[in-house]
């Protein structure tokens, strides 16, 4: 298993209260990612755990995309990646942050 870690910074703070949310499942390539309200206001935590070792410049510009588009601001994000293509993780990263700023139910 590779681990990578990226502190970036993030534009605009993610929106709504929910303190966590959780998308994906590690199984058949793809990906589990949970994010949390855990990180400075002006910052995106993202920790990667992965079997396919030696993308981390993939990972990181996978990331540095999903920080630049969407309202990061403020999470620690985990991602247990089962071997998931870089549109899968952007896809997850997206509904991560939709399903934070929904409100609790």
């Amino acid at each position: 298993m590779e681990t990578l870690s990226f502190r970036l910074s993030a534009s605009t703070r993610a929106g709504g209260t929910r303190m966590q949310a959780i998308v994906g499942v590690v199984a058949s390539g793809n990906l589990e990612v949970l994010l949390e309200r855990a990180a400075p206001a002006d910052s995106c935590m993202i920790d990667i755990t992965t079997a396919a070792h030696g993308f981390g410049a993939v990972w990181e510009a996978v990331v540095r995309d999903f920080v630049d588009r969407r309202p990061a601001g403020g999470l620690r994000i985990s991602i247990n990646d089962g071997g998931a293509r870089p549109d899968t993780v952007a896809l997850r990263l997206a509904q991560g942050v939709r399903k934070i700023e929904e409100p609790e139910r």
